[in-house]
């Protein structure tokens, strides 16, 4: 019975949420394009907002990039470039250990805007404060993991996870056996990290895929206005046509659509 769970929750779990979230995010994208959005609430408690989510953005990008390329880089690699499992395993301990921190401190101040200001409460949907709890959880999960590390500095309990998350990738059979016996804090920490890919689609998180990287490439433009002289109006005139002169210009929308002005 243990190896089936096993085989259910690190087998076979972690394809359904993956695909969940993959096709369940195109489809919300072209079905309700709408609500593809962080649904921000910033107007309101301002600077306890803006820390908050800078430290948890920040500590989450460095947490999710440190992760894929600590587990998906191949073992080989790191055995070429010369880097013992120990020396990474302290690396790894103390960057995420310290964007852990930092998302959690940026979690706990939104989660308490969202939960104890009454203004941003009433604003507040369930699945809005559901995430921030679930995100909370999985960071105290995450930070509570380096104690457990720290007591496995010989770099094998990262390997397994290496070769568990490599093999899931690369469709090997049997992945999920090799992290059976580790702690019951690591796998916490996985099936809550899956569960948040499988509800993606579904709440405020799939803004992940809307970073405005576009807008460092958008040409700039500049908004020039004349000013009047106060107490004047402008000159207004009536043409032949019946349209009035504000003192430019005047092309009649029929004129126009039919190309007759240039």
């Amino acid at each position: 019975m243990h190896e089936f769970i096993n085989q259910l929750a690190f087998g076979w779990y972690p394809y359904l949420a993956v695909i969940v979230l993959i096709v369940g995010s195109v489809l919300r994208f072209d079905a309700d394009q709408y609500s593809w959005r962080s649904q921000s609430s910033q107007f309101l408690r301002r600077r306890q907002m803006i820390w908050g989510s800078n430290l948890m953005h920040i500590g989450i990008i460095v947490l999710f990039f440190g992760h894929l390329v600590g587990l998906m880089t191949p073992v080989t690699l790191i055995n070429a470039l010369g880097i013992g499992h120990s020396t990474k395993q302290i690396a790894a301990m103390v960057v995420g250990g310290i964007a852990g921190v930092a998302a959690l401190i940026g979690a706990t101040l939104l989660l308490h805007r969202r939960l104890f200001d009454p203004r941003v409460r009433q604003s507040s949907m369930i699945g809005d404060i559901l995430v921030l709890v679930l995100l909370w959880v999985q960071l105290i999960l995450g930070v509570s993991t380096t104690f457990w590390t720290a007591q496995h500095l010989s770099g094998e309990e990262m390997v397994r996870f290496m070769g568990w998350a490599q093999g899931l990738a690369t469709f090997r059979v049997g992945a999920a056996e090799l992290i059976a016996e580790t702690a019951l804090v690591y796998k916490l920490h996985i099936i809550l990290g899956l569960t948040l890919f499988l509800i993606t689609p579904f709440t405020r998180l799939v803004h992940i895929w809307s970073a405005p990287i576009w807008f460092l490439f958008r040409p700039g433009y500049q908004i020039v206005r004349k000013l009047r002289r106060p107490g004047t109006l402008p000159a207004t005139s009536t043409r032949s046509s019946g349209a009035p002169d504000y003192g430019g210009t005047t092309v009649l929308r029929q004129h126009s659509e039919s190309g007759g002005a240039t």
